[in-house]
């Protein structure tokens, strides 16, 4: 009895101090601002606490007068409290975060478009501006049935974070249910990716200078990775929609430890989470597979995309064995890669590549690996833990179209003055026809009028005559 005791005690402290170990090696971000829109209270999700934006909170951050809160008519069971309520803004309105750490920021939109008898959340219609970014036109808040969650990564060099809301018409309004606002990792963007263009690669340079939207996250081969077990709170979704063949793959799951290196991909460029499953094709004799894994994304056209495609041989019995090729757009991206080359002769040690694609007309982007010529036989011929797609800003520093910052922000003053000048109009010519009046009034004061004579005699013509030769003479 004492040992068993003995043993559980010293599970429960072993258990104790990997959970510690965990969270000391958890990222703590510099700017951590997290806001709980048209809330009077705080809010606990995922252990992170989200403040109240009341006027009555000092960390409110919000910068406008024309605003209400609004709450869900009833309760939504499942969702956190962050969707119970909503910030409402009739007119342009911000947020505004100072910036202790200038680089890479995530920023996180929360919509959901709750049942309210006071108003319809479903006549929304609004743009969003970050930092002068445009980040939303014409959005609408989502669906009715699931909040939506919209990701953005930018470079901020400035002292502050600005997230302006804007009607998109003096008829709608803008609103939001929460923000995050977190400084990344140094190591989450790099400055350079490999630019695929068509079958040349070429460098990209300046990569971390450019603004991000989250369009994919995706975990390979295994299930659901919520925000709890990301150490950026991330969300990462099964790949089953996206994968276009499943044939000749298959799932495999990691129990040990994955190996994080120095230089290498880090637990906040990838949770372990994503790189303890994957997809593989496996030769089960001497013989090669002649296929490839496939997946398709659906993406909006005339931009570039961000593709990160994340590995960790977690399958192979032995270094130096795995080799495949990495195909983005079915234009070979990487030739033999050798997994076991670029993590320093580690299995079990994630690895990612970036690759920078334009997407073209055809508004997917299709990812693949297949076995390549160095590819052996009873061997792991190709593996997959997870990809992530990301649009790019276009010319017009916007993500949403091809209108800038100044312009939509300019959308609302001419709407104002719109209704004005027909009133300014009006005013002044009421004013002339008063001045006009007026100056008649006055000239008829100084010139007295009189009556023109009506009783004027007839005379003959002898008469006239006889006046004008008096004249004359």
């Amino acid at each position: 009895m004492g040992t068993l005791l003995s043993s559980h005690g010293f599970s429960l402290f072993l258990l104790w101090t990997f959970t510690l170990y965990g969270l000391c090696l958890s990222f703590s971000p510099i700017d951590n601002y997290l806001i709980n829109s048209g809330a009077s209270l705080d809010s606990v999700v995922d252990n992170r606490r989200f403040i109240s934006d009341s006027s009555n909170s000092p960390d409110s951050h919000l910068s406008s007068g024309r605003t209400f809160s609004l709450c869900a008519g009833t309760l939504l069971p499942g969702l956190p409290q962050i969707y119970h309520t909503a910030r409402v803004f009739n007119s342009p309105s911000k947020y505004v975060f100072n910036v202790k750490d200038p680089g890479t920021h995530m920023v996180r939109l929360h919509f959901h478009r709750f049942n309210s008898s006071r108003l319809d959340l479903g006549n929304s219609r609004f743009h969003v501006l970050v930092n002068g970014l445009v980040a939303l036109t014409n959005f609408s808040g989502g669906d009715f049935v699931n909040p939506k969650v919209i990701e953005y990564l930018l470079c901020v060099n400035s002292e502050k974070v600005e997230i302006r809301f804007v009607p998109a018409k003096k008829s709608n309004f803008a609103f939001v249910n929460a923000i995050e606002v977190i400084s990344a990792p140094k190591d989450l963007v790099l400055e350079t990716a490999q630019y695929v263009n068509g079958d040349k690669i070429e460098e990209f340079q300046g990569l971390n200078k450019q603004a991000f939207e989250t369009m994919y996250r995706v975990t390979v081969g295994g299930p659901k990775v919520t925000p709890f077990n990301d150490s950026l709170w991330r969300t990462w979704i099964p790949d089953d929609e996206y994968l276009k063949l499943s044939e000749g793959s298959n799932k495999v799951y990691f129990g040990g430890r994955i190996k994080y290196q120095d230089g290498g991909a880090s637990r906040e460029v990838g949770p372990d989470n994503v790189y303890d499953s994957a997809r593989l094709i496996r030769s089960k004799n001497a013989s090669i597979p002649n296929v490839n894994l496939t997946w398709e994304f659906p993406v909006s056209e005339d931009y570039k995309y961000l593709v990160r495609m994340h590995f960790c041989d977690i399958a192979s019995i032995s270094l130096g064995l795995l080799y495949f090729n990495v195909y983005v757009n079915e234009h070979l991206a990487y030739k033999d890669l050798d997994l076991s080359d670029v993590t320093n002769y580690m299995l079990a040690s994630p690895f990612y590549a970036d690759f920078v694609v334009d997407a073209g007309r055809s508004g997917v982007i299709t990812v693949s690996v297949g076995p390549s010529s160095k590819s052996m036989g009873y061997t792991v011929d190709a593996i997959l833990n997870g990809v992530e797609i990301m649009k790019m800003n276009n010319s017009v520093y916007s993500l949403a179209g091809k209108v800038p910052a100044e312009l939509i922000m300019k959308c609302w003053p001419r709407r104002t003055l719109g209704i004005l000048l027909p009133l300014i109009a009006l005013a002044c010519l009421l004013l002339s026809l008063s001045a006009i009046v007026h100056r008649r009034k006055s000239n008829a004061e100084l010139f007295p009028w009189s009556k023109l004579p009506t009783d004027i005699h007839e005379i003959s013509p002898k008469q006239a005559k006889l006046q004008l030769s008096n004249i004359v003479t």
